[in-house]
Formats: structure tokens, sequence, C-alpha cells
């Protein structure tokens, strides 16, 4: 990773992604933090759809980073994220969305889940949410920013907000599963909120905003 600052100006950046809730967070946090609106592929042309076919979510985000860097010639930044089980090899991980299969719904993804852990002793639940996030600039090194949430899975769904298998994840310091945090506390404790953080130092030690 590059040390020195780049004198890069750029009056917004985009976000590879077209969900409009995920725009929405990371548009919040950079417009209030560094004053740097954020805009996604429903807002600008010319970005090829991405094949997410990559090993790790750090090759999946750089994938669609600099995917979208060399259409648009402009900043991008992306991420990837999902669960991750050690006792079950790391899985759902890349696969987290489509867990039990292409067109699975969350609650397919987190029966088959639970399926799964049902072969493993209790002490082989811990699991993680990981989220990274790439920024790709045109003429730039692509720098990459890694945020993660320990904890366990529980037996059966436990609240009402949130999703994927947020029901399912249990946090040990809230004493709660993430769906049962209300949605401002998930936002400053969750595996991607950590990652917009460093993404918030990566900016402000690297470039001139």
């Amino acid at each position: 990773m590059k040390t020195q600052r780049t004198e890069w100006r750029w009056p917004d950046v985009v976000l590879a992604t077209r969900n409009r809730h995920k725009t929405e967070e990371f548009d919040a946090v950079l417009r209030r933090e560094l004053g740097l609106p954020v805009v996604d592929l429903t807002q600008v042309a010319g970005v090829p759809d991405v094949l997410e076919d990559g090993d790790t979510f750090e090759a999946n985000a750089i994938k669609k980073a600099e995917t979208a860097m060399r259409a648009l010639n402009r900043p991008v930044i992306a991420d990837d994220s999902g669960l991750v089980v050690p006792a079950l090899n790391g899985a759902p991980g890349v696969y987290s969305a489509r867990y039990a299969g292409p067109d699975a719904t969350d609650e397919d993804n987190n029966r088959k889940l639970l399926a799964e852990l049902s072969r493993k002793p209790d002490k082989s639940r811990d699991a993680m949410f990981v989220c990274v996030i790439a920024l790709a600039v045109p003429g730039e090194e692509t720098r990459v920013v890694r945020g993660e949430c320990h904890g366990r899975i529980v037996d059966q769904p436990r609240g009402a907000y949130g999703f994927g298998y947020d029901p399912l994840f249990f946090v040990p310091e809230e004493g709660k599963t993430m769906a049962e945090l209300p949605p401002e506390r998930k936002n400053e404790i969750s595996h991607r909120a950590r990652a917009i953080e460093k993404l918030l130092e990566l900016f402000r030690s690297q470039f001139a905003l």
C-alpha cells in the first residue's frame, strides 16, 4: 500500500452497488465526516456487471472496484461481505448470500446454516461477520480495508431487526443477536461500520480532501 498522500481531487466517489440502502449508509458517513458525496451505479452509466467469482472477500471487492474504475476513469469504492464460521471451514463465506442456492431467501440460508451446525458441538459455533472495502483510484494502487464483528451462532432466530444471518448472530458484548439490536446500535458495531471507519482513516491519511 502506498503511504504518500495523493493530490487526486474529486467532487464525489462512486460506490459499485445498486443497493440503495448500502449507498445511503456510505453516503451518510462519508458526507458527514469528509464532505464527500457518494453516488452509485444507478446514477452513472457504462459499468458492466461483475461476476463475483473470487475465493475471498478481498478478491471480490477489488474486482468490483477496479472494473467500475476502469469503465468510469474515476475513483470507486466497492465492498464484499458475509458470514464466516470456522467450524464449517469458513462457510458460508463469499457464498453467504447464496449459501442455500442461487435463489435462496434469508430463511433458506439460515435453515441450511443451522442444519450444518447441528452436526457440530456447541463449542464450534464461533462466527464472525466480515466486510472488505476496496478503493480504486485511476493511476493508483488499489487500497483495501477490512472490518470484522465477532460472535456466535444461536439455535433459533431471535429479533425483528436486520436481515440475512442477523437473527442467528449473537454478539456477546451486547447480550443480543444482531436482529435484536436497534438499527442505530447495529450500525455502530457492525462489520461494515468498522470497515467504513478504517476507510475514513485511509482517506484522511492518504488523500487531500
